[in-house]
């Protein structure tokens, strides 16, 4: 089955054509969705696709309705629409993509694939917030968790690495690029992960800000008179490396404190704190740990976050070689000699996963849309 994936991102709208074996005959990247010649760039490229079997669409968001990859029809398109308050940055590019393709390839089957949804999984202790029962009924104010395609397929990767089974791997997956989080799988699934209702939960990013106190949302409102459209820009786009160091490179951070520059090691100071303290916190929730995983941007490409994350971390078993952290080409094992825990490096390949899960879909078709229930540990029921 030849599957075309559509990545409709906030900077870009990536394009790979993966093959019955997984390889990859297209890997085209273009400008993101935000006008006419953006639509145009989209429509053209479409329409030179002699044979496509199938679609694979990268959505953002599912909300409640969607706990798994499911067939396009009218209904979920419209379902989708629904869901753009929650990811207005992201569902709205998702939805264009999703009617040009539409519109190009009309006999062609879509399925959608959700970050949201490979972390339909975890248990209530991990999702729900404590905040007043009406809030959460009339409007599903719950933790998503989001980057569930890259954690589910790092997570598998990283068996396949280890030569084990999913079942009973404890494996904590960092995606760490411009968005940044972490999840906790056990037996191949969610059980917490670092980002919530939004992605600007969790560690600190590129431009957002990550874990910010509520109460400041509110005293800047109603103390220092920013409205909400303003508080929002500032913590999505004016905030974490950005923020503290003035460029959102970790690269840049990096290289501002080796030399010493205050900026550039405060910014690498608090990233590093929030990561250790996410990991350590996902190993709780796992209850031990096998495997750490790096993945995205960051995590492929920065030897310095791995080395400097493990450093803090020798308590939970974690250190690393460092000839072999500071020579990583591709999928790497860099674990130390005699660590307990395997930290591995895995390449974010969310378009394999999108393709398997279209695969799926299409073979076995829809899935129940429900979560998996994951009993709590302890649980007093």
């Amino acid at each position: 089955m030849r599957i075309l994936v559509i990545n409709a991102g906030s900077s870009s709208v990536k394009l790979r054509m993966v093959e019955a074996d997984d390889s990859v005959t297209l890997s085209l990247d273009l400008p993101a969705m935000d006008g006419a010649s953006e639509v145009a760039a989209l429509t053209a490229e479409l329409e030179e696709l002699s044979h496509v079997d199938a679609i694979g669409h990268r959505v953002v968001h599912g909300g409640d309705r969607f706990k798994d990859s499911v067939k396009i029809d009218d209904e979920v398109v419209h379902e989708l629409r629904s869901l753009v308050d929650l990811a207005p940055l992201h569902q709205p590019r998702s939805l264009a993509a999703l009617e040009i393709a539409s519109d190009v390839l009309p006999n062609t089957p879509r399925v959608a694939c959700f970050d949201t949804a490979f972390h339909a999984t975890m248990p209530a202790e991990a999702s729900i917030y404590a905040i007043p029962e009406a809030w959460r009924e009339r409007w599903g104010i719950r933790r998503y968790g989001f980057h569930g395609l890259s954690h589910s397929y790092a997570s598998r990767r990283a068996a396949e690495l280890l030569e084990r089974s999913p079942v009973g791997l404890r494996v904590v997956t960092c995606h760490l690029g411009a968005g940044a989080s972490l999840a906790a799988v056990r037996d191949g699934v969610s059980v917490d992960t670092t980002m919530g209702f939004t992605p600007l939960e969790g560690l600190v990013m590129a431009t957002r800000s990550g874990d910010f106190d509520p109460g400041a949302v509110l005293w800047l409102q109603e103390q220092g008179g920013l409205s909400a459209a303003e508080v929002s820009a500032a913590l999505e786009h004016r905030s974490g490396l950005l923020g503290l160091a003035g460029t959102s490179d970790m690269r840049a951070v990096v290289a501002a404190a080796d030399a010493g520059e205050a900026n550039g090691r405060l910014a690498l100071d608090v990233y590093l704190h929030r990561l250790r303290a996410g990991i350590a916190a996902m190993t709780a929730a796992l209850g031990g740990l096998d495997a750490l995983v790096y993945t995205g941007g960051m995590g492929e490409n920065s030897p310095v976050v791995r080395a400097r994350a493990a450093a803090g971390l020798e308590f939970l078993g974690i250190a690393v070689d460092h000839a072999r952290n500071d020579t990583v080409n591709g999928d790497a094992d860099v674990t130390a000699s005699g660590a307990a825990v395997r930290t591995l490096v895995v390449a974010a390949r969310e378009d394999l996963e999108i393709a398997r899960q279209v695969r799926r879909v299409l073979l076995h078709g829809n899935e129940p849309m429900r979560a998996v229930c994951v009993q709590p540990r302890n649980s007093r029921s």
